[in-house]
């Protein structure tokens, strides 16, 4: 790692041991890269606060293709934001539900506001927007 700053942190026993158990789990080689990916985590939930900066992420649907023009409701939405929509994926669960995933870039506000146009349409049943950051503030 070019440019490293060595630092000390101080912590109780207890909380020590547990984030080593945690690391143990989780297969990290040490508690620095594991000090690292925290820190990060923490920076790309500060950047997605911000409703200007460019996010990629994924709107994450589950709906019956029973439900009357449903099907047609959530294309035309896709077809409306289609310079959002990197790219999309439909699975078929059993014969009435479907699973959709959507990968998108863009505003985070932009973003948040086609999520919530998907999963409040009449007949989807769970769904979920999942962000994260470019990378490109990143080290």
């Amino acid at each position: 790692m070019l440019d490293a700053i060595r630092f000390g942190v101080s912590m109780s026993r207890e909380l020590i041991r547990s984030f080593d158990r945690l690391i143990k789990e989780t297969g990290y080689p040490n508690r620095s890269e594991a000090i690292r990916d925290l820190i990060r985590e923490r920076l790309v939930q500060q950047e997605l606060q911000s409703m200007n900066r460019t996010t990629v992420g994924t709107i994450t649907i589950v709906y019956s293709h029973d439900v009357r023009e449903l099907t047609e409701m959530l294309t035309d939405l896709q077809h409306r934001y289609h310079k959002h929509i990197i790219s999309t994926m439909h699975i078929h669960l059993d014969r009435h539900n479907c699973l959709e995933v959507l990968v998108v870039r863009g505003k985070g506000r932009v973003i948040r506001n086609i999520a919530d146009r998907l999963l409040s349409t009449k007949g989807v049943k769970h769904g979920k927007l999942t962000t994260t950051t470019t990378g490109r503030a990143l080290r």
